[in-house]
């Protein structure tokens, strides 16, 4: 009876963040430096109608809406399996060196392999992330071979900024830097249809298979020792889940480029919403970080309008002060 009731208060919990999904996007798709009526949203989404107006909510601003949707449902699934692998209230794909070494691949793509589409884009960034994981991972886990949260994090952040300094260093010294901004700025500016074809089917994959792992992440939660006991290979769950962060992450700097505390923030707020149980966390992360980066997204285009505002700026200036307020709410059992 207590399962029957917990399932139904998540499932209208669930619909309600659907619910405040939809407005999101209506308001996006209405707002920007050139505001519409809700009539023409409606037509850009369900008629073949073609005017100015509606060319550009189509061809422009839908794209880009689909995007940030993309994203943050990325990102946010990415941090809350990243926390539960880790047992790290502050694990991140930013914070653990995956954008960053997506970010260099990403520069190294543009001088010595400028054909590239947006699929070998794509796949650049998915090894550039690996490569930065795994250099974390393998030094955070140097000493009495145990993933501590605190080295991590102190690896995470000396691998990126290793692997920033490598990507100025290669752009300054090719003179791509400007392009290589543009691209990873944390924009969605110019998103095109093209754009998502190749990378989105990749982000949807990804967000697929995630609810099939979600109870072998609800025992790596615990511990190590208690997954073991239970019978779980430990070394091939944690690859399967390393590799689908990977994915998602990859994906994501593809589309938008540098993106931090988006992995950080809404796992947080999605455990306040359902609890500690990732069969929930997981898919109500979708929901949360697609309404975030759209919320985000449409700040960007309207708070100084016509001119566009990073949409990485205001993500880090709400997550640098969620990042710090939970450091200090968890005190030293952040780091134990």
């Amino acid at each position: 009876m207590e399962n029957k009731r917990s399932a139904i208060s998540f499932s209208l919990k669930l619909a309600c963040s659907v619910l405040v999904l939809v407005l999101c996007f209506m308001m996006a798709m209405r707002y920007g430096a050139e505001e519409t009526t809700l009539r023409n949203v409606w037509l850009a989404l369900t008629s073949a109608t073609k005017n100015d107006n509606i060319l550009i909510l189509r061809e422009l601003r839908l794209p880009r809406e689909i995007a940030a949707m993309l994203i943050g449902a990325a990102l946010a699934v990415s941090g809350a399996i990243m926390q539960g692998i880790t047992r790290n209230p502050l694990a991140d794909p930013g914070l653990l060196g995956l954008t960053s070494g997506a970010n260099m691949a990403l520069a190294i793509a543009f001088v010595f392999l400028p054909s590239l589409g947006y699929f070998g884009i794509m796949i650049a960034c998915f090894i550039g992330a690996a490569l930065g994981a795994a250099l974390v991972v393998i030094l955070g886990s140097m000493r009495r071979g145990s993933l501590s949260p605190l080295r991590v994090v102190l690896a995470g952040a000396a691998v990126s900024a290793f692997m920033y300094a490598i990507s100025d260093g290669i752009t300054i010294y090719f003179k791509v830097s400007k392009d290589v901004s543009m691209w990873t700025a944390g924009g969605l500016i110019g998103t095109t249809w093209g754009q998502l074809q190749a990378i989105g089917p990749v982000i949807l994959l990804g967000l697929a298979v995630m609810p099939f792992l979600s109870n072998q992440l609800n025992i790596l939660s615990l511990s190590d020792e208690v997954a073991t006991g239970l019978g779980q290979k430990l070394v091939l769950i944690k690859t399967m889940l390393f590799l689908l962060v990977i994915l998602l992450t990859g994906a994501s700097v593809a589309l938008i480029g540098n993106m931090a505390f988006v992995g950080l923030m809404i796992p947080h707020v999605v455990r306040r919403l359902v609890g500690t149980d990732y069969r929930q966390i997981l898919p109500m992360s979708i929901v949360a970080g697609a309404s975030f980066m759209l919320l985000v997204e449409t700040l960007g285009r309207t708070i100084n309008a016509p001119y566009e505002t990073p949409v990485v700026a205001i993500a880090a200036m709400l997550g640098l002060p969620f990042f710090l307020f939970v450091v200090r709410r968890k005190g030293g059992k952040a780091f134990s």
